[in-house]
């Protein structure tokens, strides 16, 4: 029996329902945060955790479950759980598996704000978080002790670029217990298969290439194991991780894309590099493709493509504060963080401040080579050059 509404009534409760069967290639968009039950029954019997029924947007909706098993896909995961940022993604697997006493182990060439994140454990949580050569293989092993639960990698590592062996990495720290988590955003889940070669737990930011248009934070932690991925999800739940429907939207969108994009940028960044290599100003171009950067060989081993990314040491006979001029000088390739968009981006760091035992004091500045005519890039990085 229909109830009569008044017409404001009949502007909240409304009771046309949309016929069924439309069908479109783009994932609807869901925004909610209150989910609706059929009836007590079905609010009781839903489970998040099994994601067998929507209880609350912050534990998903159509379109945030649908992103998450499109990315386990690509990494040949089981699980994905979405983070509103990378950073947020790594905090997440931290709090789930790290408790006061507890040890983890981070690359020194680590993201940076997991660097921060690390020394944050460590000042307020009594969790030690220590760090080690990026190159260290099956040496890590002299590393484990008895309260080491995590052990973090980064492949390659996104500013200083060295490549780690993690087959030798995950076996050492495997057998003696201790989970590896890897940081795969560099290729995406595209070039490098870190299942396939022991991590435990792979992480994401959706940022870069996956969205592709520098216009989304997001983050994903994607794992095999159900009783992993449990541990994850309850740190999910307990820390409020969620993500907006257009966001996950925009994410999905840029999905179908991604291959041909990485491609181009990882052949434009070759081109790139290679002219770098030739020229005065430049004593090393680090690169994973070429034999003189830091894991080259694991590199050749393990992945299957490169990406956009990449970084140059400067001639030491040139200050930072001709190195700065030479970057602002830059019209095409703008200064900002992250990668992965369709504009070349440039960034200076000073490597020496951030990493121990760095050898060399050359200024090292990052390129991200976006989409743009490769020879126009050149053409713009000649021209700065002039402004050493």
């Amino acid at each position: 029996m229909s109830v009569k509404k008044s017409p404001q009534t009949a502007l909240i409760h409304t009771d046309y329902q949309a016929p069924e069967g439309f069908a479109a290639f783009p994932s609807a968009i869901h925004h909610a945060s209150t989910v609706l039950f059929k009836n007590v029954a079905a609010m009781r019997s839903g489970d998040w955790k099994e994601k067998n029924a929507y209880t609350y947007g912050l534990h998903g909706t159509p379109t945030t479950f649908t992103l998450e098993a499109r990315l386990a896909e690509i990494e040949d995961g089981k699980h994905c759980l979405l983070a509103p940022s990378g950073l947020a993604a790594i905090a997440m697997v931290n709090f789930a598996l790290l408790k006061s006493g507890d040890d983890v182990l981070l690359p020194e060439n680590v993201y940076n704000p997991n660097r921060e994140l690390g020394r944050w454990l460590s000042a307020d949580f009594g969790i030690t978080a220590r760090y080690y050569d990026p190159l260290i293989g099956e040496g890590i092993a002299a590393l484990i002790q008895p309260n080491t639960k995590l052990i973090w990698t980064e492949a390659p590592g996104s500013v200083s670029m060295e490549v780690p062996d993690l087959p030798a990495i995950c076996k050492a720290a495997h057998e003696r217990g201790v989970l590896v988590a890897l940081d795969n955003t560099w290729s995406a889940g595209l070039a490098l298969r870190g299942f396939d070669l022991g991590v435990d737990i792979i992480m994401q930011a959706l940022t870069k290439y996956q969205s592709g248009g520098s216009d989304v934070l997001m983050g994903a932690v994607i794992t095999r194991d159900r009783g992993l991925h449990d541990r994850i999800s309850l740190a999910h739940m307990r820390l409020g991780m969620g993500v907006g429907a257009d966001d996950a939207y925009l994410v999905s969108r840029g999905l179908p894309t991604m291959r041909l994009r990485f491609e181009a940028h990882d052949a434009a960044a070759r081109k790139l590099a290679a002219w770098l290599q030739t020229r005065p100003e430049i004593t090393k171009v680090l690169h994973p493709v070429f034999p003189d950067c830091p894991g080259h060989e694991v590199w050749q081993r393990d992945f299957s493509g490169a990406g956009g990314l990449f970084s140059v040491i400067f001639d030491e006979r040139y200050t930072e504060a001709q190195t700065d001029r030479f970057v602002d000088a830059l019209k095409l390739f703008k200064i900002g963080y992250s990668w992965g968009g369709a504009n070349s981006l440039v960034m200076p760091y000073r490597i020496q401040q951030m990493r121990k035992n760095w050898h060399g004091s050359g200024t090292l500045v990052r390129f991200n080579v976006g989409l743009e005519e490769v020879q126009d890039l050149i053409a713009d990085i000649e021209q700065a050059f002039g402004e050493l």
